[in-house]
């Protein structure tokens, strides 16, 4: 998974979603605009996270945030109860 170049900083946080609050649009293939980075904070439980294009898909969990790439399609489903958030940099 992908790290955050250095030269970005956040300036937006979503709520803190739950398996029966995530937006549907998260559950779908969506992306990020160009230059917009995303950082997924699990706060418990685990979710999955899928880049289609790659074929990458990783379990995150508290202390294991996944990297959004700008534009890169990808989607998340709750593995069970679990809150998280996502974090934009730019």
């Amino acid at each position: 998974m992908n790290t955050l170049p250095p030269s970005v900083k956040a300036y937006h946080r979503t709520a803190v979603f739950t398996e029966t609050t995530v937006p549907k649009g998260l559950l779908q293939d969506h992306r990020t605009k160009q230059g917009v980075w995303g950082v997924i904070t699990v706060l418990s439980g685990r979710l999955r996270y899928t880049v289609p294009s790659t074929g990458e898909v990783r379990v995150l969990e508290a202390g294991r945030p996944g990297i959004v790439e700008p534009t890169v399609a990808h989607r998340v489903k709750p593995l069970g109860p679990v809150e998280f958030f996502v974090e934009f940099h730019r």
